[in-house]
């Protein structure tokens, strides 16, 4: 039996570690081999269906049918359908001012009241002279009657009765200027209680109760302005005026409307009124009168608005987002999604576009949804993830 001595003891243990260590290496290695197969694998799978699962995420509608408006649209003024300073008509003192600025009112409500003792006095004297003057045609009258029979008689010359009878007919004439005297007095008692001549606004106060008026004064007492109705005079090329003018000569009533300034709030709607009788030639444009109810009060004098008149109605027109129309040098196009989430690029012919809304001629039928955002990332046959506008529903074409 071989006795192992202490250093065979640990050459032995030492060579087992050696195994060890080189197995743990071996395994290692191994393992390692096999992940860099896998990572290849995965990476060369990855790099072959890539483009067909990666999906562009868009946004589109679908093309509905419509009718649409075709507008003209021009700059236009708000203006009072009727405004009349309000001046006095006799001479006198202010006696009332019977109104508040800014205040709407009827026609025939009083406005201001002029001192009327003047005029009352005017016309008592008025009517005492026509009765003194009455007085004396009925004695001229009596003593006519006594002459006639005393030229039968032949009591009296012929020439005597002819001058009573001028008399008699002097006095009638007299009597009618007495007339006139008093029929002057009431119309002035009548002009001292100043009303209003229309229905309006009445403006900012010019004279105060107080003051001495005069017919001649220029400014007058206030500015009353008719703004219900109201009307607004706006502008439209020369050019666009055959797509008005037989309407109007056929007694169509053309549909106005009043924007803001910036073509987004609707203040009122209105008719046409009137088109002007001439071209302004340094423009090229002809100015046309629309009339508004304005109850609301929505639109006052001197403001500036956008006028767009309805001059015709595309009926059952196919319509999508303007957002949705892309143009090349060489065509207009949509992309549109087909059934299978992968887009197409279709021509179209845009046939008008008014407000955010285009309308298409051919190239898209109802229903086809179209891009309306994402167009930028988006190639004929793309796959694309979408989303309809207006829902939150985004799990068509998704993969």
């Amino acid at each position: 039996m071989e006795t192992k001595t202490p250093d065979t003891h640990r050459n032995e243990a030492r060579r087992r570690r050696w195994q060890w260590l080189l197995g743990l290496v071996a395994v290692g290695l191994a393992g390692y081999a096999v992940l860099a197969r896998e990572s290849e694998g995965q990476s060369a799978g990855g790099k072959a269906s890539g483009p067909a699962v990666r999906a562009v995420p868009v946004l589109g509608t679908a093309a509905a049918t419509r009718d649409v408006g075709v507008y003209l649209t021009g700059l236009g003024t708000v203006t009072a359908l009727s405004t009349v300073t309000v001046r006095t008509r006799v001479d006198g003192q202010l006696n009332e001012v019977a109104f508040r600025e800014g205040q709407l009112v009827h026609k025939g409500d009083l406005l201001a009241q002029i001192d009327p003792r003047p005029f009352q006095v005017q016309l008592v004297q008025a009517e005492g002279q026509k009765a003194k003057d009455e007085a004396a045609l009925k004695d001229a009258q009596l003593d006519l009657q006594r002459y006639q029979v005393l030229v039968q008689q032949d009591s009296i010359p012929r020439q005597q009765l002819d001058a009573q009878v001028a008399t008699v007919h002097q006095l009638e004439a007299t009597l009618k200027t007495d007339q006139g005297q008093i029929e002057a007095a009431k119309l002035n008692l009548v002009y001292s209680r100043i009303a209003a001549p229309i229905s309006g606004v009445v403006g900012l106060r010019l004279v105060d109760p107080g003051n001495i008026v005069h017919a001649t004064d220029a400014n007058g007492l206030v500015v009353v302005a008719q703004l219900q109705p109201i009307a607004v005079v706006f502008t439209i090329p020369a050019d666009q005026l055959p797509q008005v003018l037989p309407q109007i000569r056929a007694g169509r009533q053309l549909v106005v409307e009043a924007y803001d300034r910036d073509l987004k709030n609707k203040l009122a709607t209105g008719s046409v009124l009137a088109v002007d009788n001439q071209i302004d030639q340094s423009t090229g444009t002809i100015r046309l009168k629309g009339v508004f109810p304005n109850q609301d009060s929505a639109l006052f004098p001197n403001q500036f608005v956008n006028a767009r008149l309805l001059v015709d109605t595309l009926r059952a027109t196919v319509t999508v987002p303007s957002a949705a129309i892309q143009r090349s040098p060489q065509s207009t196009f949509v992309y549109v999604v087909k059934p299978d989430s992968t887009v197409e690029l279709r021509n179209v012919e845009v046939q008008l576009t008014e407000g955010d809304q285009a309308s298409i001629r051919r190239g898209v039928l109802p229903g086809e949804v179209v891009v309306v955002d994402g167009t930028d990332k988006l190639q004929p046959g793309a796959k694309v993830a979408l989303s309809i506008a207006g829902t939150s529903n985004r799990g068509q074409g998704s993969p």
